[in-house]
């Protein structure tokens, strides 16, 4: 049995190594081993949403709620946007960008992507018969090249992605530049993927009531600690909205997903500690690691850093390899396009495991 064209022809998602698979490759013990790969919130979900599952456990039997009322009235209350203005998805930001795809690409429109990004939205476009344009971002300015972006746009350019802070550069992208963009082509969707704008205390938000050419996607995978509960949400004008109400699945949020989310958003303490303690360590992490000279790392926005490792003597899968086998998972960039094989990624831990790490980096580069 042979799949469509367009899946027999497109490469496979390479997500970041997990726990389990180091632990037993290496023989190490899975609880000692620092996980900076994935960009999560290493310090737990909240409270709250712990005991609201707990609590919920019993009903997982009937189906969730359909329309979550409850639900987007508190993403609208922490986002500061009407109702009408929020989706959300339960397969994270993937769902949402999936939804996206399914409600306004046909096949043959084109998208473009700034390299390096997020390439998971290649991944789910194309499935659609959308083709990728590239534009860039310039690694040494650590910055969009905006003139890149107005050279890709053509005929059939159906959106653009933009991330900010990007991944995994790390860099934001100035209000006044997406509002540019977004004027400049009012036909366009300007996708600006706002996963980690709590680390940044940075939103363009208000530009969605500006402009109906404008979706934010946010998550609640790093913040707000809910990673393995794949809750994300769109922000956009009402129509937007609408529309992709027509397409989005029914019952795509479980109902342990709902209550996790709901009480997260309600608990002020947790997220306001969890953007402390995640910009503490990305401080730390770049002032420690800026003192070695072989290293050329990336000032970030976000709860990960960019870093060069030309004239360590590594490549990446060579040093992911060396810091894995001493229970350290880094993000080896040599599958991100936009990147040679010169390029690992670092996400937050604690500042406990943040020692630990420096510490190791430090004997794997003497």
């Amino acid at each position: 049995m042979k799949p469509r064209r367009i899946v027999d022809e497109m490469d496979s998602y390479v997500p970041g190594r997990s726990q389990d698979e180091i632990a037993q490759e290496f023989n190490l013990k899975k609880d000692e081993i620092i996980k900076l790969g994935s960009n999560e919130n290493p310090w737990g979900p909240s409270p709250k949403a712990m005991e609201a599952i707990k609590k919920e456990i019993p009903s997982i039997n009937r189906y969730p709620e359909s329309q979550l009322k409850e639900l987007v009235s508190e993403m609208a209350r922490y986002s500061g946007v009407e109702d009408s203005q929020v989706i959300v998805g339960g397969d994270g930001a993937d769902e949402i960008i999936d939804v996206l795809a399914k409600t306004f690409i046909d096949e043959g429109d084109e998208f473009i992507v700034p390299l390096p990004s997020y390439m998971y939205y290649e991944y789910l476009l194309q499935q659609y018969g959308a083709r990728p344009v590239y534009a860039k971002w310039d690694l040494d300015k650590n910055e969009l090249d905006v003139d890149s972006i107005f050279e890709t746009i053509g005929e059939r350019t159906k959106m653009i992605f933009l991330c900010s802070p990007n991944n995994p550069t790390g860099t934001l992208i100035q209000k006044d530049v997406l509002a540019d963009i977004a004027s400049k082509n009012p036909d366009i969707l300007v996708v600006v993927d706002e996963a980690y704008f709590e680390y940044s205390e940075v939103t363009n938000k208000d530009l969605i009531n500006e402009f109906n050419n404008i979706f934010i996607i946010r998550t609640m995978s790093k913040v707000l600690g809910l990673a393995g509960m794949r809750i994300g949400y769109g922000l956009a004008c009402s129509e937007i909205i609408e529309y992709m109400h027509r397409i989005k699945p029914v019952f795509s949020l479980t109902r342990l997903s709902f209550v996790a989310a709901l009480n997260t958003f309600r608990d002020t303490e947790y997220i306001e500690e969890s953007i402390r303690k995640g910009i503490e360590s990305r401080q730390y992490l770049y002032d420690e690691l800026s003192k070695i000279d072989s290293l050329n790392v990336f000032p970030s926005k976000s709860n990960f850093m960019l870093i060069g490792i030309r004239d360590t003597g590594f490549t990446a899968s060579q040093l992911a390899l060396e810091l894995m086998k001493r229970g350290i998972i880094v993000r080896d960039c040599t599958s991100f396009k936009g990147l040679d094989e010169y390029w690992i990624r670092i996400s937050i831990c604690t500042l406990d495991e943040d020692k630990k790490f420096i510490d190791i980096i430090k004997e794997v580069l003497s």
